[in-house]
């Protein structure tokens, strides 16, 4: 039941048909190791999809208030456009590094 209610609020949160627009927040500086790594792997990874990336598909990540458990469902199941990226994709230290990042930027002062 929990992992059903989860998965239908990732989705819920996640699948918007439409093209996205730039992030609502400026560039993150990485303040750890990890969030560094985490910016080389969501670059990578990540950006091509979600917003200021070459198709834009996938919504904005730093205003989305998601648990890093609810993160890193949606990364390994994948939902709508989104592909699910397996542990031979991507390892469980990048994982943890990609959701310490996407967590900095929601720190991130938001731009109106």
């Amino acid at each position: 039941m929990r992992a059903s209610l989860l998965s239908l609020l990732v989705v819920a949160a996640c699948h918007h048909p439409v093209q996205r627009g730039e992030p609502a927040g400026p560039p993150v500086a990485p303040h750890s190791a990890r969030e560094a790594r985490g910016e080389v792997v969501f670059d990578h990874l990540c950006y091509k999809c979600h917003p200021g990336g070459e198709q834009g598909l996938g919504v904005a990540l730093n205003d989305k208030p998601l648990p890093s458990t609810a993160i890193r469902f949606q990364i390994r199941t994948g939902a709508g456009a989104m592909p699910k990226f397996s542990k031979h994709d991507l390892s469980d230290d990048d994982l943890d590094a990609v959701v310490s990042y996407v967590r900095a930027m929601r720190k991130a002062p938001a731009r109106y």
